[in-house]
């Protein structure tokens, strides 16, 4: 059922010894006194632990409260308090002594450490679980099971917030189970196929895939972090790959500047060209026939099928748009990506792309029990069982989310006449210029980062007379073509200052000016010297940018850029 490393040695954990290591965490909490309602936190890394405590949790009907691993103290402080959880479980010594230094004025009377640490602050997880030897149905503890109702509270998830203000959304148990009851229902998952889970499992898309994969009899192996990504994918070979388009854009960008120059570049372009020719077939899902695909797929795209593990059998993409120039490229080097659509209030998924119904740039078509439509000025509205009962302790902004019984998305977006969901940007991220004109900045952003050397692209102008981007290169990429340009530099703020540099990210973004209407275009550019993080809050645990952060960190450079007028030059930091 699952399967996790631990030294170098792979686990198996079989659903009989699931079953017992859930039964016995499930009782520790009652002796403990924890009952319906309750909310007991879950601050760790994707690991076995992660699913026995989150089932033990529902078991006994206690609400569950995810934190990401990565906040900081004072992030974690605030869902720990806001939720008023009575007992954490956690993975390491450093999240340990996160807890421990805002414990003071927490509600928090238990916490139980994963690792093999002894403090006497905590009880280790291994003291509850004695072994994980299998065990045998308890009538009792099935009755327990039984007890759990559709409107019962199952967790309370906190948005990673990319305005900053953080939320917890309330999930029942009802919300939960009609969307997996709904969403999987045309994926071609089988018994004895693997998914690796690596999307950090305090997040809903991720826990979603996850009981997806309980659901459908699909073996789960454990990535604790994105950078043992590459060796657990070659080490487990998973047969499923549900990833954030980051992933997909990071595997391009390394292609790419693999392939910037000489011999390496010319067979890259020409298998780009052949998989142009027939990506029509691989978006149909049809493997080509003919004997220059087959040639381009020995040369250039297996190797690229191969990083993944090289038996995946279906991409899947979520928690953030994909980008059309992204899912094109792959679809050129023989990869269909499927994307979906959702939200931690719609339990998440609203639409997915699937083997019966596809259509590129789209969400795919939304689930049959979830209503869609298109409110006046363009926002998604939904509603179904898998909506939301509202944010924890915080009635004003639930009744500020809701128009009647339709949920307000915040997301522009389109249906097509064959059923098609398309989405075309946060409504709150649109910017008005003072000329009037909206722009869109995802789509322009996603055509920026199909270029190696563009890590994040940040598009801003409200209220201003133009459009403008703030880049944060991708470093090693744009260091390699330094090198190439006989560039010498001693610090990245040396790099980005450089006048070639300029020139390059220029004649990238003239590119990009060229698809886009006139009001869209950018006339500046800002490059910065550093790369965007979760640590320092440029972007969030899923890895989508929090823009205000970014755009009042840069306040005083985007300023004087715009001081200065139209210039033809990028400006830097």
């Amino acid at each position: 059922m699952l399967t996790y490393e631990r030294g170098g040695v792979w686990h198996d954990v079989s659903s009989r010894q699931l079953y017992g290591c859930v039964h016995r965490t499930a009782r520790q909490l009652e002796d403990w006194g924890i009952r319906k309602g309750d909310r007991v936190a879950l601050l760790a890394e994707n690991r076995m632990e992660w699913p026995v405590t989150d089932f033990a949790c529902l078991a006994i009907g206690a609400v569950d409260v995810p934190i990401y691993p990565t906040l900081t103290a004072e992030q974690a402080a605030f869902a720990l308090k806001n939720s008023g959880a009575r007992a954490i479980f956690l993975s390491t010594k450093q999240q340990l002594e996160k807890v421990l230094a805002i414990k003071a004025g927490m509600n928090l009377e238990r916490i139980v450490v994963m690792d093999e640490i002894e403090d006497p602050a905590a009880v280790r997880m291994s003291t509850i679980l004695g072994s994980q030897a299998p065990m045998e149905r308890d009538s009792a503890f099935d009755t327990l099971l039984g007890a759990a109702v559709p409107d019962d509270l199952a967790t309370i998830i906190y948005t990673s917030g990319t305005t900053g203000i953080s939320k917890g959304v309330m999930l029942t148990h009802g919300n939960l189970a009609s969307n997996l009851a709904e969403s999987g229902r045309s994926l071609e998952w089988q018994v004895g196929d693997v998914s690796l889970s690596f999307l950090p499992l305090s997040h809903v898309t991720a826990r979603h895939v996850d009981y997806l994969c309980f659901l459908r009899g699909v073996t789960l192996a454990y990535c604790p972090s994105f950078d043992e990504l590459p060796k657990k994918l070659q080490e487990t070979r998973p047969q499923l790959i549900v990833a954030v388009p980051r992933v997909y854009e990071k595997v391009r960008q390394e292609v790419e500047r693999r392939g910037r120059s000489g011999f390496r570049h010319m067979i890259l372009q020409w298998a780009l060209k052949i998989g142009q020719r027939h990506r029509e077939q691989i978006l149909r899902g049809e493997t080509p026939d003919s004997q220059e695909w087959k040639l381009a797929n020995r040369l250039v795209y297996q190797s690229i099928f191969n990083w993944f593990g090289g038996k995946v059998k279906m991409f899947l993409s979520g928690g953030a748009p994909l980008g059309i120039d992204l899912a094109q490229w792959f679809a050129d080097v023989g990869i269909r990506i499927f994307e979906g659509y959702g939200l931690t209030e719609t339990s998440p998924v609203i639409a997915v792309n699937n083997p019966e119904a596809y259509e590129l740039g789209s969400v795919g078509k939304p689930l049959t029990n979830v209503e869609c439509r298109i409110a006046a000025d363009g926002e998604l509205l939904v509603r179904g069982p898998s909506i939301f009962k509202g944010y924890w302790q915080n009635p004003q902004e639930t009744a500020n989310t809701f128009e009647g019984d339709w949920f307000k998305t915040g997301d522009i977006g389109e249906i097509d006449s064959q059923g098609f969901l398309r989405i075309t940007d946060r409504k709150k991220d649109l910017i008005k210029t003072s000329g009037g004109k909206f722009v869109a900045p995802q789509p322009i952003e996603n055509k920026l980062k199909t270029f190696a050397v563009v890590g994040y692209s940040v598009v801003i102008g409200n209220l201003r007379k133009f459009v403008s981007v703030v880049i944060c290169p991708n470093f090693p990429a744009l260091q390699q073509w330094a090198r190439e340009q006989a560039i010498t530099f001693s610090s990245r703020e040396e790099l980005v200052a450089h006048s070639k540099v300029a020139g390059l990210y220029q004649d990238i973004v003239n590119q990009v000016n060229r698809d886009l209407a006139h009001f869209e275009t950018l006339k500046k550019i800002l490059i910065v010297p550093d790369e965007f993080t979760v640590e320092a809050g440029e972007v969030t645990p899923t890895l989508k940018l929090r823009r205000r952060v970014i755009e009042q960190k840069y306040r005083k450079q985007i300023d004087a850029m715009y001081a200065e007028g139209k210039a033809s030059h990028p400006a830097t930091v």
